[in-house]
């Protein structure tokens, strides 16, 4: 593998391991990368293995430089011609692709969780540390949005004060329709345990994990609101995963203040099509961002003696990694994607984010979020507050 100090300007090559709705994603980011203004390396998508070969024909049609395709997901890791691969799979299968990838020398971007189960993290971790020249990270984009990282400047420049209560969450009403059909996200040996946490949970974690809030405890509140569903095949079966979570952690910061922090993990949320959203309450300012107004952002500073008073900011495009857009259009999903892997490709050459928030999930941050919904399954099984250790 190259030396990544060399990487800069020059072309990184991927190979994509999932040829579903994320891998189709990541390709067409890829296909944008000529509207960032100074992309820290060219990227090209040289290979893809995918279970399903009726995927092929959408990646080599829109994708001349796929030079490879396979049903068997090895073939791609022995390829020289791949420098880092993109993995986007069921959460049974992320141990197992993603070890053998660093092992391979692949530099590697992975879906959440990052495996399946505390312990399945733990063997990706091992890994990692068996192979520190191998960058690594794991899929979350919603913070890239020009009004989070707006928010999260806000962290660095320590504008809160003393941290009151934080909120964060990711709600759905994807699973409403008790007619849709079950998926590999409703059972537990594909899913995991975890349920919803496992599938959303990285997302609400990445911000505060990166501010460095530390959860000390959790209570959880676990829901499985459909216990069956229809198969597609005229039956009806169970529904094994959980649908919603919502959580409520004893949160300490670097200070040693400890603060409230309620995470939601919703699939079945009434009203909410793909809602993110970050809400920080402090002594001296108060935020509130969601992807449901994501042109808005609404922040509160206080004054002593003085009127507290909401603003409605407008937020335009303004995201970390510059581009062909101007300031005043709107910003949105395909957009954060492509700016989550700019940030993977500028940690990956230049060996540090662009700025703090404007960072990929470590592998170290991936393992927090297993300790917490470990806590949280054990925390629904006891009725009770869970350590986190």
């Amino acid at each position: 593998m190259a030396e990544t100090a060399m990487l800069r300007m020059k072309t990184v090559r991927f190979a994509i391991i999932g040829g579903g709705l994320m891998g189709r994603e990541f390709a067409s980011a890829v296909a944008r990368w000529p509207t960032l203004l100074d992309a820290p390396a060219k990227i090209q998508i040289v290979a893809l293995a995918s279970r399903t070969p009726e995927s092929f024909d959408w990646f080599t049609s829109n994708f001349p430089s796929i030079k490879q395709t396979t049903t068997d997901w090895r073939e791609v890791l022995k390829n020289d011609a791949v420098d880092a691969v993109y993995i986007a799979v069921p959460h049974d299968l992320h141990a197992e692709t993603y070890v053998a990838a660093i092992e391979a020398g692949r530099h590697l971007m992975g879906e959440k969780p990052f495996g399946i189960d505390q312990r399945a993290n733990s063997a990706i971790l091992a890994a990692c540390r068996e192979h520190p020249d191998v960058f690594v990270r794991c899929s979350s984009e919603f913070p890239f949005y020009p009004g989070a990282q707006k928010v999260c400047d806000l962290i660095d420049a320590g504008a809160f004060g003393k941290i009151i209560e934080v909120k964060t969450g990711f709600l759905h009403s994807s699973d409403l329709d008790p007619n849709k059909p079950i998926n590999w996200k409703r059972q537990i040996a594909t899913n995991g345990e975890y349920g919803c946490m496992g599938d959303l949970g990285m997302h609400v974690c990445h911000v505060p994990f990166r501010a460095g809030w530390i959860p000390g405890n959790v209570r959880a509140i676990l829901s499985n609101i459909m216990p069956r569903r229809p198969d597609g095949k005229g039956n009806v079966v169970p529904c094994e995963t959980w649908d919603n979570a919502t959580l409520l952690s004893e949160t300490r910061d670097a200070s040693g203040n400890v603060f409230p922090w309620t995470l939601k993990t919703f699939r079945i949320a009434p009203g909410e099509r793909n809602t993110w959203y970050l809400e920080i309450y402090g002594t001296q300012a108060s935020a509130r961002w969601s992807t449901r107004e994501p042109k808005v952002l609404e922040i509160l500073k206080y004054t002593p003696g003085g009127d507290q008073i909401w603003q409605r900011i407008q937020v335009g495009y303004e995201p970390p990694f510059k581009t062909i857009t101007g300031a005043n259009f709107e910003f949105g999903f395909p957009d954060c994607f492509l700016q989550m892997w700019a940030a993977f490709l500028h940690e990956l050459v230049d060996g540090k984010p662009l700025k703090h928030f404007a960072g990929c999930v470590t592998p170290e941050e991936t393992a927090m979020s297993h300790r917490l919904f470990t806590a949280a399954l054990q925390s629904q099984r006891d009725g009770a507050v869970v350590s986190i250790r």
